[in-house]
């Protein structure tokens, strides 16, 4: 059986080990020019079930460089006002989560794997095999067709054409503040990731990264080894014409100093936007040799931090249908269907709490944290 993964990002990569470790011949097909020409210069987290995926599918010696090359990230979660009064703070997990550099991650994901790069998908067709067609003109045949070729995936687009992803009237806007220029930073926004619960409809994320990795990129915003505090502010309806900082700060006027100096003394490189998207409702279909996973299929947003743990779910799980044999591709689209799709439900109610709702709201839910904070039943009950 011949298996062809349109995508190289973290899930395609992922599944392709699964199934060459397994014996499967396997082929990725990526449209960008080379293994260093993606670099993405914020860091994933990688969650229990994520790394459990990673360490069935990878070969040791990857596992162990990845290992090696991410930073624990098990010092618990907080719940802060915008003044940094704490409403909530959770322990850490017990077992063990870690913090991912995206570009590191790729590099170790890329090592072994048969990778042809400068592919830029186009359409497959559809027969006893299936012959895909990329736009340098060549071609290529496989048995199973896999798209893991992100949010906007040109295979799902072919595959589901009814499917894909909705503007759910968010804007978020990230940066970094580098540690090493910095040592008036509370403690209490370094030693674990921190959600900060205003009153008004809006909120902040912050985590901050030890520097574990390393790139070649050139550049401030790929700058992969400094520590840093990264900080995402998120709201509708922000008028980001007088630049992405100064309408944070705008937003922020009443906030903790500390809170607007972390905005203010980030390099402006490091700050970008994006518009919050999220995967339409989708009824199931019928299985063939074409199937798709991660943000192909089940994109959501970044509220709840398991995006990328649900596409390494993915690709554990397809790798072990395929490897197995039978009605592979219904096994997995069936289970995946489930969890992937309540991901998206979940991070979705998550993100409008995260920067929508009224006053009265928010309120209530500042109530409920605290509440929580001081009834251990309860704390455990929400989390």
């Amino acid at each position: 059986m011949r298996i062809a993964v349109v995508g190289g990002g973290i899930g395609g990569l992922c599944l392709a080990h699964g199934l060459r470790g397994a014996g499967v011949d396997v082929a990725v097909y990526e449209r960008e020019l080379s293994r260093t020409d993606r670099l993405q210069g914020y860091r994933v987290h990688i969650n229990p079930d994520g790394a459990a995926a990673l360490r069935e599918c990878l070969p040791e010696e990857s596992w162990q460089r990845f290992v090696r090359t991410a930073g624990s990230s098990d010092n618990g979660f907080g719940f802060l006002t915008e003044q940094l009064e704490p409403l909530l703070v959770l322990d850490q997990d017990e077992e063990t989560h870690y913090s991912a550099s995206r570009i590191t991650l790729r590099q170790v994901l890329l090592d072994g794997l048969d990778v042809r790069f400068g592919k830029r998908f186009e359409r497959y067709e559809q027969n006893d095999a299936i012959t895909l067609h990329f736009a340098d003109g060549t071609t290529a045949e496989c048995d199973v067709l896999v798209g893991a070729d992100g949010i906007r995936s040109r295979v799902r687009a072919q595959y589901l054409p009814h499917a894909g992803t909705e503007d759910v009237g968010i804007t978020a806007v990230a940066g970094k503040l580098f540690l090493d220029d910095h040592d008036w930073i509370p403690g209490s926004l370094l030693v674990r990731a921190n959600s900060i619960v205003p009153t008004s409809a809006c909120g902040m994320f912050l985590v901050t990264h030890d520097g574990l990795g390393h790139t070649d990129a050139d550049g401030v915003l790929f700058d992969n080894v400094r520590p840093y505090l990264m900080w995402a502010y998120a709201a509708k309806d922000l008028d980001l014409t007088n630049g992405l900082q100064s309408e944070v700060l705008r937003r922020i006027a009443g906030w903790s100093p500390e809170l607007r100096r972390v905005v203010e003394l980030s390099h402006p490189e490091t700050v970008s936007q994006w518009h919050i998207r999220s995967a339409k409702p989708v009824e199931r279909w019928r299985p063939t040799n074409v199937t798709l996973l991660g943000d192909a299929i089940h994109a959501m947003t970044p509220m709840r931090g398991v995006g990328a743990n649900i596409a390494l779910k993915d690709a554990q799980l397809l790798a072990r249908c395929i490897t197995e044999g039978g009605d592979a591709i219904a096994r997995y689209e069936a289970e995946m269907y489930e969890y992937g799709f309540a991901a998206v439900r979940d991070s979705l109610r998550a993100a409008r709490q995260f920067a929508q709702g009224g006053a009265v709201a928010r309120t209530l839910f500042r109530t409920v944290l605290r509440t929580a904070s001081a009834v251990p039943a309860l704390r455990r009950a929400m989390f």
